[in-house]
C-alpha cells in the first residue's frame, strides 16, 4: 500500500467552500412532487407510494420512521439515484434525478451523496485506508492523492490508528466508522443512512449517531437517516413516518429544533 503524503491537509468543512455554500440559500436541497413507485409481482402490482410529497432544506437532518416493508430503503435509494420512480418528479440538489442516464445518475451519485447502510459493506480484502479510498479512486483521483484524503477521513472519526486493518480485524462500530469515513471522503452535500446503527449494541449505536451529529454540523452536511431506533429519531431535526405511501410528521419539533416525543412504533 503507498504510504500517505506528510504535507496532508484535515478534510476542508464543506460550509466554507464557496462551490456549496449552502446554510443561506432557501431553496430546499430536496424537492419532491407527487412520487410514486410500483412493481409488478405474481400477486399483481404492488404500489409502495402514492403521491408523495418531501421538502428538504440545506442543513435538516431529518429521520425516516416505519414499519418493515414500508418502503424507507426505496425511497432512499430513490432520492440518491439508485432507483427510479414510476411517476413524479425527484429534485435533489437541483438535478432531476429521475431523468439521469445510468452513467449520469453514477456521477452525481459519486459527487453529490454519501452512502451508510446498516451493513458497512466493506472489502474485505483491502485495508480500512484502502476502503475509504475506494469513491476517489472511482473518481479517477490518483492513488497518492486519494490516500492521502482518506487518511484524513479515518483521522476525522478517530481511527488514524487503524488504517492498516482489514474489515476482519476491526469491531462492529470501527467498521461503521470506516463506512462514514468512505461515504464522505468525496465531500457529498447529501448524506443517505439506512439504519447506520441497527447492527450495532445500544452503547457503540449512540457512539455512531454521535459521530454522524459532529459531522452533520462540522461539514455542512444535509442528512437522511431511516432508523428503528426512536431516540435516536427524536434527535434529528424533524422526524417523519412513511405509512401507507405517504410521508408525515412524527412529532412537533421543539424551539430549539430537536424532535422532543416521538410515537412508538
Amino acid at each position: 500500500m503507498l504510504e500517505t503524503s506528510p504535507a496532508a491537509a484535515s478534510p476542508t468543512p464543506r460550509s466554507t467552500r464557496e462551490p456549496h455554500l449552502r446554510a443561506t440559500n432557501t431553496d430546499p436541497l430536496i424537492q419532491v412532487t407527487g412520487l410514486q413507485k410500483s412493481y409488478k409481482t405474481a400477486r399483481g402490482e404492488l404500489t409502495l407510494f402514492s403521491d408523495l410529497n418531501l421538502q428538504i432544506d440545506p442543513g435538516e437532518m431529518v429521520a425516516i420512521v416505519g414499519q418493515s416493508g414500508a418502503g424507507k430503503s426505496t425511497l432512499l435509494h430513490i432520492l440518491g439515484a439508485l432507483d427510479a420512480p414510476s411517476a413524479g418528479t425527484v429534485y435533489c440538489a437541483s438535478t432531476n434525478v429521475a431523468n439521469l442516464s445510468p452513467r449520469e445518475a453514477a456521477a452525481f451519485r459519486n459527487r453529490e451523496i454519501g452512502y451508510v447502510w446498516q451493513f458497512h459493506y466493506l472489502l474485505p480484502e483491502f485495508a480500512a485506508l484502502e476502503n475509504v479510498a475506494m469513491p476517489l479512486l472511482a473518481r479517477g483521483t490518483p492513488k497518492r492523492e486519494a490516500l492521502t484524503v482518506a487518511a484524513n477521513w479515518l483521522r476525522e472519526v478517530g481511527l488514524e490508528d487503524r488504517s492498516d486493518h482489514r474489515p476482519g480485524e476491526l469491531s462492529g462500530g470501527e467498521q461503521q466508522r470506516v463506512a462514514l469515513a468512505r461515504a464522505l471522503v468525496n465531500n457529498p452535500r447529501l448524506l443517505l443512512a439506512d439504519e447506520p446503527t441497527g447492527d450495532l449494541d445500544e452503547t457503540t449505536a449512540g457512539r455512531v449517531f454521535d459521530l454522524i451529529e459532529r459531522l452533520h454540523a462540522t461539514h455542512g452536511l444535509t442528512s437522511i437517516l431511516v432508523t428503528h431506533n426512536l431516540d435516536l429519531a427524536a434527535r434529528c431535526t424533524r422526524a417523519l413516518r412513511l405509512e401507507g405511501g405517504r410521508l408525515a410528521p412524527l412529532a412537533a419539533a421543539s424551539q430549539k429544533g430537536r424532535c422532543n416525543a416521538v410515537t412508538s412504533e
